[in-house]
């Protein structure tokens, strides 16, 4: 060990036992020496700081073991260290041994029992001071877990199975089942090494939890030995005299769950038959929270077997008894969701869809209400709550619901767990209900890929996403797959069932194999090769005519989305507008290089806001050298679809056929290239049925000449011969045009804040827009206080300096030495250019919130908004901008099925 020599701060070294267990023991004692040389004058209490860190391990967390400044005044300590001494390595809170060399050179200088008295007193610091519930969550794990590993290296075997088991447990109510299955394995290791056997309640409650988490995981033949071996030694054990039955019902419904879970119905109804009633004597309580839980596990199991009434009857108890409890104030009314959501399930399966969705949606209201967004029950319910509509016909409205559940669900369990595959088999339904039945299919083979390894073959669970494949390789025309599919299911089904349970399942697919056999019969006796034809191809969905008065003004928009973030927040408030019945989007077209990648943005921001119906086309690179690529920002809800279509103006001619006379109206907000296009190939189409083209981009002055004339704005730019040819024929042809300039995007900012309130919907649209906005504007910064002559720059015009940076987003022409490199919380404004244009395409929002100035052309009215800085065509930028926040928010928590908030 270390003692000091008297009078003296320096150090000497006295040899360790050779007897000791100690593995760094077998550091020699002269490269020991040489080692820890440097630090011969260090204060004892600097080396009693060395020492603990050596214990602690070769790096660590300052906030991790903030608790022991209290005590020990550590972590000061450890920083003059790091600074004077030079010990450790500092990145922000983290810290870690300079030379790996020392930590094992000083970790070698303590004893087996020095090293479990410093473990102790970090445990006992730790419980000396009392963590907060929000504290329990550090960096790298759960507090109980770091606890747990100081109890072990102290050799306090009871302290760390005691953590351990706190660590599982918080771990197991999060949906992290991985950590929680180590975390019991670990408290079950620990349990073993106590010096007196615990009881049979202690040793089976760790054990059953671990089996709990391994079913969960899928991990079903893991879970069955540790179950199994848990039930028969707690059936040896126990006399009838002494059975602990709380914990024998416990054995028995967690062997039943996971019979459940591998679609083992008759053995698993057996257990809980078993169970129930003995919890049903033992539960005086008529408000008993573990006796509705044990009611819902059987009710589940006669669900999943096919006897929904008796499975209703059940689960409708389980709600009384859970209600009382919410009544007696014995616990909280998210208790409720779990009942909701289990009879949701039940009244779906039979086909009592509008109950269903009823039940799913207050289990969603609750979950929203007191549950993180991310946390795995809300996904469960945005799931269920898809399903519903989807079942009622409303399958665009859940397409929202269930891209979110997908994603919270890929963060929580992985790609690779069944819990992953339902909610794609969820989406794959809801896109099949909108005529997308090539992104269903995609969906639906992903799901299937991982339920053919999750689950043991020939698993029940298995049965409705082949039905529900089978369904849509139909609707692709890729019938012979379809008709194996449908013959796999039935299998499948007669392996799991007895006669008469699930019975409509079965008939479904047997009448479905029928007629699929009959429609291929009848192909092939034609000699008919539509079969293979129709089987490589997305069909094309024909147009239906709009329903002007129901649905709104038929609208094309061509968009350079993903260059900044306003194209896609005038989609939002596109979508907010749909449901108003005002505008109808026919066709979203993208432009500007690489048209492609914003096909696959302007598709996921389509599909996340409730407007999966609504067709996506390529457009052309709206004047840009097919050599030069522009940025495009990233969101993880961009993605390419087999329903996108690839030539973008045939999608225009097609919508523009589709529409009455002189019913339609284009928004470019983007290059004027593709509306060019559109003019030069089918001029009559253009002038027969366009009412008006809307312009994001400016002209110059109305006084200059006897036409309109597009000035240098960028949209305008990106094409010039586009822009001026747009410009000339409509004029000469008579389509009105209404232009928006950047004037009028100057004289109604938006302060940064709005993005930030917004992305407190947590919808995933909404928190990339501002995610995307921030660091867009910290780029921008960064830029602008490079010289003007730095190639860092990039094409930034050498006008765009500080002074300007300040002028367009600060409001001030004073820059702050306070300001770093993050600027975001120090912006004033950001222009939304493209939202304004959207609203200016609704004649009650143009007459209430703008002012124009008009030029008349062949006695056509064209209009201008916005002509100057003076003049930005703004009535009243205080109630235009709440009109279009609240459309935003509208957008955001209607497509999630969310309460409206006021934060605005």
């Amino acid at each position: 060990g270390i003692e000091y020599v008297e009078g003296s701060k320096k150090m000497s070294l006295k040899m360790l036992d050779e007897r000791s267990d100690d593995v760094t023991a077998a550091i020699p004692r002269e490269l020991s020496n040489i080692l820890l040389a440097p630090f011969n004058n260090l204060p004892p209490p600097l080396w009693d700081a060395l020492k603990i860190a050596s214990c602690i391990g070769y790096s660590f967390d300052a906030d991790l073991y903030s608790t022991l400044n209290q005590v020990l005044d550590f972590m000061p300590k450890i920083r003059e260290l790091a600074v004077k001494h030079e010990c450790f390595e500092q990145t922000g809170s983290h810290f870690r041994w300079k030379q790996q060399a020392v930590y094992e050179a000083v970790k070698s200088l303590l004893m087996v029992n020095q090293r479990q008295n410093i473990h102790r007193m970090i445990v006992r610091a730790f419980k000396q001071h009392k963590i907060a519930n929000d504290d329990i969550d550090v960096k790298g794990g759960d507090v109980h877990r770091l606890l747990g590993r100081h109890c072990a290296l102290a050799q306090d075997w009871a302290g760390a199975f005691e953590q351990y088991m706190k660590a599982g447990d918080r771990a197991k109510a999060t949906f992290n089942f991985n950590e929680a299955s180590k975390m019991y394995e670990e408290a079950i290791d620990f349990q073993a090494k106590m010096t007196e056997q615990p009881p049979l309640r202690s040793r089976m409650i760790p054990t059953i939890n671990l089996g709990t988490c391994l079913r969960e995981l899928a991990r079903y033949k893991e879970a069955e030995a540790v179950l199994t071996r848990c039930l028969n030694e707690a059936q040896s054990e126990f006399s009838d005299i002494t059975l602990d039955e709380h914990l024998y019902v416990r054995a028995l419904t967690a062997l039943a769950a996971l019979y459940q879970a591998q679609s083992k119905y008759e053995a698993a109804r057996k257990l809980y038959e078993k169970a129930v009633p003995i919890a049903r004597n033992i539960q005086e309580s008529k408000s008993s929270l573990w006796l509705a839980g044990n009611i819902a596990g059987y009710a589940e199991t006669l669900r999943k077997s096919g006897d929904l009434p008796q499975a209703e009857s059940h689960h409708r108890e389980a709600l009384e008894i859970r209600t009382r409890a919410v009544q007696e104030k014995s616990c909280t009314e998210l208790e409720l969701a779990v009942s909701y959501t289990q009879l949701g399930c039940t009244l779906a399966g039979m086909r009592q869809y509008e109950d269903a969705y009823e039940q799913h949606h207050r289990a969603l209201a609750l979950r929203y209400r007191y549950l993180d967004f991310s946390h795995g029950l809300v996904s469960e319910s945005l799931n269920y709550c898809a399903e519903s509509l989807c079942a009622l016909g409303r399958g665009g409205e859940g397409i929202p619901l269930a891209l979110h559940a997908v994603e919270i669900r890929k963060l929580i369990f992985g790609t690779s767990h069944p819990a992953y595959a339902h909610a794609l088999s969820v989406l794959a339904s809801c896109y099949h209900a909108v005529g997308r039945s090539f992104d269903a299919r995609d969906c639906l083979e992903k799901c299937l890929e991982i339920c053919e390894v999750a689950f043991q073959k020939n698993h029940a669970n298995i049965i409705p996403n082949l039905m529900n494949y089978g369904n849509v390789l139909r609707s692709t025309g890729d019938l012979v797959k379809a008709r194996i599919v449908y013959q796999r299911a039935i299998t499948i089904h007669q392996l799991n069932f007895k006669r008469g349970q699930q019975a409509s399942q079965l008939e479904k697919c047997k009448t479905e194999l029928e007629d699929l056999s009959r429609k291929i019969e009848l192909l092939e006796s034609s000699a008919s090769s539509a079969t293979n034809n129709l089987s490589h191809a997305p069909l094309k969905v024909p147009f239906a005519p709009p329903d002007i008065e129901d649905r709104g003004t038929p609208v094309i928009v061509f968009t350079d989305i993903g260059r900044d973030v306003d194209d896609e927040l005038a989609l939002v408030v596109m979508s907010s507008l749909r449901r108003m019945h005002l505008l109808n989007p026919i066709a979203v077209i993208t432009t500007l290089c690489p048209e492609e990648s914003r096909a696959h943005l302007a598709r996921g921001t389509l599909d996340a806001i409730g407007m999966a119906d609504v067709p996506v086309g390529v457009g052309s690179s709206g004047g840009v050298d097919s050599d030069v690529e522009l940025e495009v920002y990233g969101a993880d809800y961009s993605r390419a679809s087999p329903c996108i279509h690839e030539d973008g103006m045939g999608l225009v001619y097609r919508a523009l056929e589709s529409v009455p006379p002189k019913s339609a109206q284009i928004l470019c907000i983007a290059s004027l290239s593709d509306v060019a296009t559109l003019i030069r190939e089918r001029e009559e189409l253009f002038t027969t049925k366009v009412k008006e083209v809307i312009l994001m981009g400016g002209v110059v002055s109305l006084e200059a000449g006897e036409a309109l004339i597009p000035d240098s704005a960028y949209n305008n730019n990106c094409d010039v011969s586009a822009a001026r040819f747009v410009y000339k024929k409509c004029q000469e042809l008579g389509v009105p045009t209404a232009t928006l300039s950047r004037w009028a995007a100057y004289g109604c900012p938006i302060p940064p804040q709005l993005l930030d309130e917004i992305a407190k919907s947590e919808h995933m649209v909404a928190t990339n827009v501002r995610g995307v906005s921030k660091l867009s504007i910290d780029q921008l910064w960064n830029k602008v206080i490079l010289h003007p002559a730095d190639p860092r720059r990039e094409k930034l015009p050498s006008r765009c300096d500080i002074n300007w940076f300040c002028r367009t987003f600060m409001g001030t022409t004073e820059v702050s030495k306070d300001w770093t490199s993050s600027i975001w919380s120090h912006v004033k404004k950001l222009n939304m250019y493209d939202p304004l244009a959207v609203l200016l395409c609704v004649p009650a929002y143009r007459s209430t919130h703008f002012k124009w100035k008009t030029k008349i052309v062949n006695g056509v009215q064209h209009i201008v908004v916005g002509t100057s800085e003076l003049d930005t065509g703004i009535c009243n930028r205080l109630s235009l901008y709440h009109e279009y926040a609240t459309l935003f928010l509208t957008a955001f928590t209607e497509s999630l099925h969310k309460e409206k908030s006021s934060f605005l």
